[in-house]
């Protein structure tokens, strides 16, 4: 038996909600590395290697995520099996939601194995399979918000506590998701007024 009265259904909740966590702050720190940040010329005035920091979030996240579905096949009511997990179309419970959750691992394990291959990959190959995890975050939060924790169909309770912390993180990654391509449309905005410059100086 779970401790402290838990059920099966509960651990399994808190290692997905510990995966939304995980994955959060693995696209967090990499959108700090997209701006540049330097924790040694920023807070907290520090060398840090955050690079490797998001690489293990990355290898936990994955973790995590692989643990969820896996406490299913000790539930005794629905009961899973590991066809269920792997191929959930026709899962006793939920199964658009929990395939939409299985599509979601699939793409975090090929964005961690590539980040792992990237020297193999070379840059610019492995950039482009890089970008992926946000189709994994768009996935997660879909299964996330709309899978009942107890697996009978119930509709959304938007103010329960799992689902606002869910809600917290979406909105997290969206802004800063936000002001990443604001960034990114102003360096290139004045990529092409500094090319412009330079052409019109070369054509006088």
């Amino acid at each position: 038996m779970p401790p402290m009265g838990l059920t099966v259904l509960d651990l399994s909740a808190y290692a997905g909600l510990a995966a939304v966590g995980a994955i959060t702050l693995n696209m967090l720190l990499g959108l700090l590395m997209a701006f540049r940040y330097s924790p040694h010329r920023s807070w907290p005035h520090r060398r840090f290697n955050y690079f490797r920091f998001h690489n293990w979030t990355g290898y936990i996240a994955l973790a995590v995520s692989i643990l969820h579905p896996v406490i299913l096949l000790f539930n005794r009511n629905p009961r899973f099996r590991i066809l269920d997990l792997v191929y959930p179309v026709h899962s006793p419970s939920q199964p658009l939601d929990n395939t939409i959750g299985a599509i979601t691992l699939y793409l975090l394990a090929f964005v961690v194995v590539t980040s792992y291959l990237r020297i193999r990959l070379g840059r610019h190959l492995w950039k482009s399979f890089h970008f992926f995890i946000y189709f994994a975050a768009a996935a997660l939060f879909w299964h996330s918000l709309f899978t009942d924790p107890a697996l009978k169909n119930a509709p959304v309770d938007w103010f329960d506590g799992g689902k606002l912390f869910v809600e917290s993180c979406l909105l997290l990654i969206a802004a800063i998701s936000w002001l990443r391509l604001r960034h990114a449309r102003k360096k290139a905005f004045h990529a092409r007024q500094i090319a412009r410059q330079t052409a019109r100086a070369t054509s006088q």
